[in-house]
């Protein structure tokens, strides 16, 4: 463990509080009361920082830039503005780059090829549902196919990365681009492709895949961390 033994306890504390603070928020998202969503919503990234910060050697800074990025994000969808959610899709692009960008630096691809062939789906399916899709203005729409490419990179690499070599880490990581990918799909139906007429079970499904997604990305980076530090993959 990176940690010492004086933070361990205060790491389970702050990943209990992460989680307690995820139920709160799906079921602020549930119920929607507007409150909660404005407080808990921007503490979840927060508490994986302080979570990162107690756990990691390395401290990343992209980590946090990404985590950040993540805050601003929450915060911009929760109204349901046009305006603001047209600045929260450009929040959450710089937050998918950011993302990718410390992926790679972490699991160091070398061979592209197997990341274009898993990459290939995702983005088959992605770009059907926005063709299909009325009503999208173009600065938008191109904001979206980015969007779409960002995330079917992550899913791509993450499938072929645990398909050439499964390890600990790839296994986070496989389970984290599952659950970025879900919520992908999941906020596109609701906020486009079926705007206006969207389930309400929608808002706290994808507030608990955006939970679950945000905690395994923080135990693939910490695990890609310690795998370094040991000089080998963990298995």
């Amino acid at each position: 463990m990176m940690e010492t033994t004086a933070h361990r306890p205060v790491v389970n504390v702050t990943t209990a509080a992460y989680f307690v603070v995820a139920i709160v928020e799906i079921m602020a998202e549930l119920f929607s009361i507007e409150q909660l969503k404005f407080i808990f919503k921007p503490l979840m990234p927060a508490l994986l920082m302080m979570l990162y910060f107690l756990t990691s050697k390395e401290r990343n800074m992209l980590f946090y830039l990404a985590m950040l990025f993540s805050v601003i994000t929450n915060i911009l969808f929760i109204p349901n503005d046009p305006k603001m959610l047209f600045y929260g899709v450009i929040a959450f692009l710089i937050h998918r780059i950011i993302v990718l960008w410390l992926v790679n630096r972490l699991i160091r691809i070398n061979d592209f090829i197997p990341v274009a062939i898993a990459t290939t789906p995702f983005l088959l399916v992605f770009f059907y549902l926005l063709a299909i899709t009325d009503g999208i203005p173009v600065d938008t729409f191109i904001l979206l196919s980015l969007q779409n490419i960002m995330i079917s990179l992550l899913g791509g690499i993450a499938l072929s990365n645990y398909v050439m070599n499964d390890n600990r880490k790839n296994s986070w990581l496989l389970i984290c681009g599952v659950l970025f990918v879900a919520l992908q799909f999941i906020v596109f139906l609701e906020k486009y492709y079926l705007t206006g007429i969207s389930p309400a079970i929608f808002r706290p499904i994808a507030m608990g895949l955006n939970a679950f997604a945000f905690y395994t990305f923080y135990e693939f980076v910490i695990a890609t961390e310690r795998s370094d530090d040991n000089g080998a993959p963990m298995g």
